[in-house]
């Protein structure tokens, strides 16, 4: 086996991207996961939102047999910056720079702009796990030193893949987010019968509250993703990106791009007042996950932002029988709209030995934060207690 690098998804195949696991609907194995498709990626790239332009220099390492067939591959970028990543390093970068090292360029692993949890090490269908992600994690780490850079990370990694990681010698650091996990309801309805019942009530007024003003909701998948309702949703996700981020990551050609070559993965909620969208919501639909990623809208309602990306999530992946919504970065609100903490993961390769010293103090006291806030946001979920709606913490 050996690792090659390419510089841009043009240059790999992307049906034999297909046949690594988790990157098309080919395996049940592992679950499709759409960020880690070739149309993804290939999309950011071609769409100049993640280019050298834009500081994500594509580094994908690729590993083949002798003849040449595509064993595993790992998504990675040199960096010279820490932008559209969700996992933070600031700190690092300005301790190491403070102390006189250079913290970037850097290599980062990872989907850009996109903080949800998918496979890193990718392996190909069918083939030895073990070794092709040992393979992969031992290529990083030698293409950090080929590059002289201070660092690499791998960031949203399956639980399961941290042990290949560690093993290579890469510091493991969490972090939280909030999922909905579908226990076989029903309805929407059946979901709220297991809250307490003063959550259950203010949840239900809040989704009325959201419709007051005739406002209807449509789902819009497949051949509904004109390049018109492109431009709709456009137009909300730059006026709410531009107030929120300043300059938005995404430009109009990636979406017409997604649109071309993933409409059956994608989910558009957009929400419609007197024969217009004033509103929408972005899902991927992946093999039993719906991630929801960028929210925009050009009125302002009362609850129609928690409507659009929280509870329209809830009911389309009831109604698909999808196991699970993410609903992206941070966000304790989502706790009371049913959405659990969960611990996320990624992997930390420092190369600077006395910057590795104290990453790795800070990462255990981090770690130790992180799960107690979990334990504790759990323990205050909406969810009914096992004695009943009279014992329930209101």
């Amino acid at each position: 086996m050996h690792i090659r690098v390419e510089t841009t998804f043009a240059d790999i195949a992307a049906d034999d991207w297909g046949r690594l696991a988790g990157a098309s609907r080919q395996d049940a194995h592992l679950p499709y996961n759409p960020f880690v498709s070739h149309a993804f990626l290939s999309s950011l790239e071609e769409s100049g939102c993640a280019t050298a332009e834009t500081g994500w220099l594509g580094q994908h390492l690729l590993l083949e047999d002798a003849d040449g067939t595509l064993l595993g591959a790992l998504p990675a970028y040199l960096k010279n910056h820490s932008q559209g990543e969700y996992v933070f390093d600031h700190g690092w970068a300005d301790a190491f720079e403070r102390a006189g090292g250079r913290y970037y360029p850097k290599l980062q692993a990872s989907i850009p702009f996109t903080p949800a949890t998918g496979p890193r090490l990718l392996h190909r269908i069918g083939q030895p796990v073990a070794p092709t992600q040992a393979a992969l994690a031992e290529g990083l780490k030698e293409l950090t030193r080929r590059h002289g850079v201070s660092s690499a990370h791998v960031t949203f990694v399956p639980e399961e893949e941290m042990p290949a990681l560690e093993a290579a010698g890469y510091l493991h650091r969490t972090d939280q987010q909030f999922h909905f996990l579908n226990e076989g309801y029903a309805s929407h309805e059946d979901f709220l019968e297991t809250l307490a019942s003063r959550k259950r009530k203010a949840l239900r007024k809040e989704r009325r509250a959201a419709l007051e003003n005739g406002i209807e909701i449509d789902w819009l998948t497949g051949k509904d993703l004109t390049e018109a309702v492109w431009d709709q949703f456009f137009t909300f996700y730059m006026d709410t990106g531009s107030r929120k981020w300043g300059r938005p990551y995404l430009n109009r050609r990636f979406y017409s791009l997604i649109g071309e070559r993933m409409a059956d993965d994608i989910l558009l909620v957009m929400a419609k007042r007197d024969g217009r969208y004033i509103a929408g919501a972005i899902n991927f639909i992946g093999g039993d996950t719906l991630f929801g990623r960028h929210w925009g809208c050009i009125e302002d309602h009362p609850f129609l932002h928690f409507e659009v990306c929280y509870h329209q999530a809830i009911d389309f992946a009831i109604a698909k029988g999808l196991g699970r919504v993410e609903a992206g970065a941070q966000g304790e609100h989502k706790l009371a709209r049913g959405y659990l903490p969960v611990t996320t993961h990624s992997a930390h390769y420092i190369a600077h030995a006395g910057l590795r010293r104290a990453v790795a103090d800070y990462l255990e006291r981090e770690r130790q934060d992180v799960e107690a806030m979990g334990d504790y946001l759990a323990g205050h979920g909406p969810f009914r207690r096992s004695g009943g709606d009279h014992n329930e913490t209101e």
